[in-house]
């Protein structure tokens, strides 16, 4: 069906100078560029069927930004403030959380922080410290580091295990066994599992 007729855009000198860097640019959102071109085209006398089809996006999307622009020009372009509960956590309060994750331990003695210790250090709700964490991909509970075994004579256990693989005895076999978390006793064998 075509497009029904509707007026032209006109386009001052510096508004579509405007328009034309918002379109070509590359650093922008790529929001900002597609509502530029939008623009652009109408005022070059495209209908709206036209410029959906050379824009790819839909009619109405095209028919929502010429109202937008022909009630507030360029600053109709911008997003407008969408209904809902206002942010309750502030750039800076968020930056303060990771901070604080990253570069400190809880005063209460623990290794790491919980949801519920940065929580109450940061004066906000675990979930809202949930949700930054994964936004930013936190997890402060993982262990990320080498655990060095307590055992007295673990130095010399370690030299005997990588003097068999570096200097294996003739005609020697050797085993690597590892344990299982889920066994419950050393001299247990699951069904799937051989014992010697």
């Amino acid at each position: 069906m075509p497009s029904p007729k509707t007026e032209p855009v006109h386009l001052t000198d510096e508004e579509r100078a405007v328009l034309k860097s918002w379109a070509r640019g590359r650093s922008l959102e790529a929001w900002r560029a597609r509502r530029a071109r939008i623009i652009l085209e109408l005022d070059g006398g495209a209908t709206i069927g036209r410029v959906a089809e050379l824009v790819g996006c839909s009619r109405t999307t095209v028919g929502k930004w010429r109202a937008r622009f022909a009630a507030d020009r360029i600053d109709g372009l911008e997003d407008a403030p969408r209904s809902g509960r206002p942010r309750a956590v502030s750039d800076e309060q968020v930056q303060a959380l990771v901070d604080r994750t990253l570069h400190s331990k809880p005063a209460n003695g623990d290794r790491a922080w919980s949801t519920r210790s940065a929580a109450q250090a940061a004066g906000m709700s675990q979930s809202t410290v949930s949700r930054v964490w994964r936004a930013f991909g936190l997890k402060p509970q993982a262990i990320d580091s080498w655990k060095l075994s307590t055992d007295p004579d673990f130095v010399d256990k370690v030299r005997d295990v990588v003097g068999l693989y570096m200097n294996p005895p003739e005609n020697a076999l050797v085993l690597a066994v590892d344990e299982k978390t889920q066994m419950s006793s050393p001299g247990f064998c699951g069904e799937s599992e051989s014992c010697f």
